[in-house]
């Protein structure tokens, strides 16, 4: 069986913030044979992540954790896509999966212990693209971070920034079910607005509008901050830990204002940490991946119940790629970005309501 697919792929190593003329979209021609223990999905959902970016970088220390991207080729991603040919048990034509694919049409994956990748229960009543949003790395991150990470307390006071996004949406909302007081940021009124009126965080601000992030934090947070869950690194890392009371969390998730900019890197005063003994760890979802299943089962609960909002951004097509990765760097995005392929499924799926 031999299919084409189209997939998105570098030109050059990206070192800088991402444009569309960095991408291009090829063609290639995937096969498969039912002797070769494989199996083939139709790509229905593609994930677009920040973390790519550092994959894309000639050098970069993500690169001790996942692989670099090499210009020309393939770029794997999370994704959700339906089984249109297995060569293994496990998988039936028709199974609809979501884990590791790629930015591509069609992806060819071999079932082992090392590869991330869910059958999902046709059962499932929550839409499909929740599976790379809450249900996906986003919650797991978002998960993770906070509960295992931080460990929350009731009464305690947490600041989430880049609150509007993937994983800050979630985190303000997981933060606010543990009985914490929430204060997130972002970047235009509008998404300050969903995060106070629609996610049901206790406050929020425009960081755009704060010429001086410490004060805004003092403002926000008079009593001290006992939880920061970062996601930008830079000036925003060092006014919270300014802020930070005595034996403080903070998860390091992402430093999205360092990716495309050295000179925004954080330079945190040290005095602050080790007199608070405030406690600093960087955490990668995949070192979580044992208890996925837990996770997802936790969050789907909740999103049912109604106690968590799901936000999503979708992009349509595969020459959207380029323009829905390079907008998370712009701040356009709203919630999870995602890009979705037009392709009619074997077996219906539960849309976006």
């Amino acid at each position: 069986m031999e299919v084409e697919s189209r997939y998105v792929a570098v030109r050059h190593h990206v070192e800088g913030l991402p444009s569309e003329d960095d991408f291009e979209v090829k063609v290639a021609k995937v096969r498969w044979s039912p002797e070769s223990g494989e199996v083939l999905v139709r790509n229905i959902y593609l994930s677009m992540d920040p973390y790519q970016l550092n994959r894309m970088k000639r050098r970069s220390a993500s690169h001790l954790a996942v692989d670099g991207i090499v210009p020309g080729e393939r770029i794997d991603a999370y994704g959700a896509g339906e089984v249109v040919a297995s060569a293994c048990e496990e998988y039936k034509e028709g199974d609809v999966v979501a884990g590791v694919l790629g930015w591509e049409d069609y992806t060819l994956f071999r079932p082992s212990p090392g590869v991330l990748m869910s059958k999902l229960a046709a059962s499932d009543d929550l839409p499909l693209s929740h599976h790379l949003s809450a249900l996906g790395t986003s919650g797991m991150t978002a998960y993770a971070g906070l509960y295992e990470v931080c460990r929350p307390e009731p009464g305690e006071k947490v600041f989430v920034s880049a609150a509007s996004g993937s994983v800050g949406s979630l985190v303000g909302q997981f933060a606010k079910l543990a009985g914490c007081y929430v204060v997130g940021c972002a970047g235009t009124n509008a998404k300050v607005n969903l995060l106070k009126n629609k996610l049901g965080f206790d406050d929020a601000f425009n960081y755009k509008e704060e010429p001086d992030m410490k004060s805004a934090l003092k403002r926000y947070f008079p009593d001290g901050i006992d939880i920061y869950f970062d996601n930008v690194g830079g000036e925003t890392l060092e006014a919270a830990l300014a802020s930070m009371n005595t034996h403080g969390r903070v998860a390091l998730c992402g430093v999205i204002s360092e990716y495309t900019d050295v000179g925004h890197r954080a330079v945190p005063d040290m005095l602050e940490v080790i007199y608070k003994r405030i406690t600093i760890r960087g955490f990668f979802a995949w070192d979580f991946l044992t208890r996925f299943d837990e996770f997802t089962g936790v969050i789907g609960h909740w999103i049912r119940q109604g106690k968590v909002q799901v936000i999503e951004d979708i992009s349509d097509g595969m020459e959207s790629v380029p323009s829905a990765f390079a907008a998370l760097f712009r701040g356009d995005n709203i919630g999870k970005k995602m890009v979705k392929l037009a392709y009619k499924m074997v077996k219906p799926w539960p849309e976006r309501s």
